[in-house]
């Protein structure tokens, strides 16, 4: 089994006593975000967890206490939006120290950097993620070997909380035409991202795009990657586990079958674009 945590909130950065707790334990109550009456009890025991895949933007707790009973990746989410879209998000600079760290303790292919999602704005525009996005790859150069993105998706919640930073001039630009295919500006500068990418000796991936970006120089990805985990793994483990495309995710997502644990609106960052917010 692969554990996920998470897509619903950031355990390793505002839960993770919570998650060292569980994993003594032994087990994990995983509620449904549809159902709360639902209610799952999923072990986290060595012998039942093959590999577990983090995702945070802060992973200095992991430094501090890594599970090493336990097979892992961490996917780190580093942005470096105004405040205003992330009002609770460490500084940049701490976060690509830890990185840094983490890439020696680990290795390069075990930290995935995540821009993610590619916001569109009046102050994210092109311009703004160009210079951006060059700066923090030069930062990660020889930290990370792979670099996944995605494109804002329109949620209600996130389309509210939007809606109400217009009052202070923020402006939401369009992200892709009736047809769901990206704006062509769009398209400009995943390209010139995907460039900036490559020089910096990073291979770039997508997250759930319904368009394939492949001619601009953007695979298409998975978070829980199934051939990465099997590479880690040394080809061992139960193959037949970690290759199932994950049904219970988007239509275009990519991702191999795992348990997601943790809770939708337990992160306080307060990305306001954020889909996982309640």
């Amino acid at each position: 089994m692969i554990i996920s945590a998470s897509r619903r909130c950031d355990i390793p950065r505002f839960h993770f006593d919570w998650f060292l707790r569980q994993l003594e334990a032994g087990y994990v109550d995983v509620t449904n975000p549809f159902n709360a009456a639902q209610v799952r009890r999923v072990s986290l025991k060595p012998e039942d967890t093959e590999f577990l895949v983090f995702w945070t933007r802060d992973p200095r707790s992991l430094l501090a206490a890594q599970p090493d009973q336990y097979p892992f990746y961490t996917m780190i989410t580093l942005t470096g939006y105004p405040k205003i879209l992330e009002p609770n998000v460490p500084p940049a600079s701490e976060i690509i120290q830890a990185m840094k760290a983490m890439s020696e303790k680990r290795g390069r292919k075990q930290v995935i950097w995540r821009y993610d999602p590619v916001f569109f704005s009046s102050l994210t525009d092109t311009a703004f993620h160009c210079r951006n996005f060059a700066e923090l790859a030069a930062r990660l150069i020889g930290v990370v070997e792979r670099v996944i993105i995605s494109v804002y998706d329109e949620y209600a919640g996130a389309k509210r909380r939007l809606s109400a930073l217009e009052k202070d001039g923020v402006e939401v630009f369009p992200h892709s035409a009736q047809d769901g295919s990206l704006l062509p500006e769009l398209k400009d500068l995943v390209a010139e991202l995907a460039r900036i990418a490559e020089k910096a000796g990073m291979e770039m991936r997508s997250c759930a795009e319904a368009e394939d970006l492949s001619g601009l120089g953007v695979k298409p990805g998975a978070c829980i990657d199934g051939d990465l985990i099997s590479d880690l793994l040394g080809g061992g483990g139960r193959l037949s586990q970690i290759r199932s495309k994950d049904k219970n995710q988007r239509r275009n997502c990519r991702c191999v079958s795992s348990v997601d644990i943790g809770s939708y609106g337990s992160c306080r960052a307060g990305c306001v674009y954020c889909y996982a917010q309640r």
